[in-house]
């Protein structure tokens, strides 16, 4: 039997990736929208490399989306020599059809309350981003840094992406002034909160899995959610029988592999998950 490793050699799936594909363009429409119907008419900037292509737009005749591109372009090498080949790539992927979707959808200002452009800017944008965070992707450039700083550090990925996020818009407030600087925090607010919300890394879950194949469920736990398991001797209430409880902390982003996992190895398997408050120990965080 030919054993899997961690993740890292697959049979390719086609119908995963196209899955991955499809969220990507998702994304890459959500954030084109955002920035095309409500932050570039409402003089806002958007989040990473978008808002500064924003920036470098007024100084360089460039659209915003051919220079979001070509800023990607040093972040995926060094995301792909450092970060993940597969990670690097969705996420250029989705940097790519934001950029053609910005290229072609209209520049339309839809209402001329800077506000409404700020928070629906901001709940558009997020969603789109936390879409394709939520699958194993970015939206590119700042977002990358964010997600490493998260996963070393264990916080939300969304404080981080307002921090780094932060910075930019001080900088920019110098060139552009003071308002459209607090009006464009208040758009990042709103994309950290909502991209929060739909990338749940950070919550930890636990689960007790009742099994008589705890050999089996152990060996496939290692090659696909790579998690500690402790393994807790059972007997059932009424049957009797000999049985063993797993139990394994994962993240909430991992609980639908591990679903999976159980269903195809002991689909008999009782499981019981709850929300785990706090880990002390040693707990993987660069997944």
């Amino acid at each position: 039997m030919q054993k899997v490793g961690t993740g890292m050699l697959k049979k390719f799936d086609w119908k995963e990736e196209g899955k991955l594909t499809s969220l990507s363009m998702i994304s890459g429409f959500l954030m084109a929208l955002s920035l095309n119907l409500f932050l570039i008419p409402g003089n806002i900037f958007a989040s990473g490399f978008a808002g500064v292509a924003q920036i470098l737009n007024v100084f360089i005749p460039l659209s915003p989306g051919i220079l979001l591109f070509l800023l990607n372009i040093p972040v995926a090498i060094l995301g792909w020599r450092l970060v993940g080949k597969r990670f690097t790539f969705y996420s250029f992927v989705t940097v790519a059809f934001t950029t053609l979707f910005l290229e072609v959808l209209p520049i339309l200002m839809l209402s001329e309350d800077i506000i409404l452009n700020a928070v629906f800017g901001g709940v558009i944008g997020g969603t789109g981003a936390g879409i394709i965070l939520k699958w194993g992707a970015s939206m590119g450039g700042l977002d990358i840094i964010a997600l490493i700083m998260a996963k070393r550090s264990d916080r939300p990925v969304g404080v981080y992406f307002f921090i780094l996020n932060a910075i930019i818009v001080t900088s920019a407030s110098f060139i552009f002034g003071l308002e459209e600087a607090l009006y464009t925090l208040l758009a990042l607010y709103v994309l950290s909160r909502i991209i929060d919300t739909i990338h749940t890394r950070h919550v930890k879950l636990t689960a007790m899995i009742v099994t008589d194949k705890a050999d089996e469920l152990q060996e496939a736990f290692h090659a696909k959610v790579t998690r500690g398991v402790t393994r807790i001797p059972a007997k059932g209430g009424y049957t009797k029988a000999d049985k063993e409880v797993m139990m394994i902390v994962i993240t909430r982003y991992e609980l639908y592999l591990l679903q999976q996992v159980i269903e195809e190895t002991d689909p008999h398997a009782f499981t019981n998950i709850v929300q785990t408050t706090g880990i002390f120990g040693l707990f993987r965080k660069d997944d």
